[in-house]
């Protein structure tokens, strides 16, 4: 599915909407560990994932935490620097060879002024992205190693097949360990 096909099962986008769209996007290939955003640098775009997977992290204390994980079909960014417009605090990499198409963040508020609707999808977006981050802090919170890890698996089990053990764990705030010994019990 294409950025166009996306934007267009989240809003009735107008044919010349998505003309524009096509036109206006840019379309990205990535390699297995490449980087696609660095920590320290401006996020210029909105990517949609054609096929492959990006996860994102940080460094605390000299180690990568993983604080998210985004699939065939899904959006990424670096959304605090793509909004703020300012560097951003991760770094985003493709777990695998990964195929994206953007939309950079002056191309899509020109977009918001030219097809109004548009901007409709780009709350909707914001409001999928935020929610998948709000839950996930609260569960870090609330919720024990084993519960996080049963509920990514009832949610999202794809990404427990596509990532390694070591980037899940990171993302769930355990130990490779503890994961190995939780996935055992089942």
């Amino acid at each position: 599915m294409s950025l166009v096909s996306k934007i267009s099962t989240i809003i009735n986008l107008s044919p010349e909407g998505a003309e524009w769209l096509s036109k206006n996007s840019k379309e990205f290939s990535f390699e297995k560990n490449e980087t696609v955003i660095s920590a320290g640098k401006t996020c210029n775009y909105l990517y949609y994932i054609d096929t492959g997977t990006l996860y994102s992290y940080y460094i605390e204390e000299d180690k990568e935490v993983c604080s998210w994980m985004a699939l065939q079909g899904d959006f990424a960014t670096a959304y605090y620097s793509f909004i703020a417009r300012k560097p951003s605090y991760e770094t985003i990499v493709c777990a695998e060879k990964s195929s994206v198409q953007g939309i950079s963040y002056e191309k899509m508020n020109e977009m918001y002024q030219l097809f109004p609707e548009s901007e409709r999808a780009g709350r909707l977006i914001l409001e999928e992205y935020y929610s998948r981050l709000e839950e996930h802090a609260i569960e870090m919170r609330s919720k024990s190693a084993k519960e996080r890890y049963q509920m990514l698996f009832k949610r999202r089990p794809e990404i427990i097949r596509q990532l390694p053990l070591g980037r899940i764990a990171s993302y769930l705030g355990m130990s490779q360990e503890t994961l190995s010994r939780i996935r055992a019990e089942k």
